[in-house]
């Protein structure tokens, strides 16, 4: 799909390829209760392998789950900031495996006894 890592996508087909923080804030901003009550945050593939989502509660505050391809990761979490959901959505994907993306190792460390 190009050279886009992620998109994230609104109930109402608004969409923004490789979402930054502020980008997530203002698409959760506009979230509201009647046509427009989530945002969906994943890969760009046919199947992909982890996603996110915001759902608008009808008792106000937000639903969050992340659930990722391992079947291990699956979370479920509540909040009412959207700015603590924005940043958290952020620091999430950041640790998401995109292809041609280098891996993170630490080296250099060595416990001496």
């Amino acid at each position: 799909m190009g050279s886009q890592r992620c998109g994230a996508d609104n109930e109402n087909g608004d969409r923004i390829d490789d979402p930054s923080e502020d980008a997530l804030f203002m698409m959760i901003d506009d979230l509201n209760e009647s046509d427009n009550t989530f945002v969906v945050v994943q890969r760009d593939e046919d199947d992909p392998v982890w996603f996110a989502s915001v759902v608008v509660l009808d008792e106000g505050g937000y639903e969050i789950v992340r659930r990722g391809s391992s079947g291990n990761e699956h979370e479920v979490t509540w909040a009412t900031s959207i700015n603590d959901i924005a940043h958290d959505l952020t620091l999430w994907l950041a640790a998401r495996n995109f292809p041609g993306r280098p891996t993170r190792q630490i080296t250099g460390f060595r416990n001496s006894v």
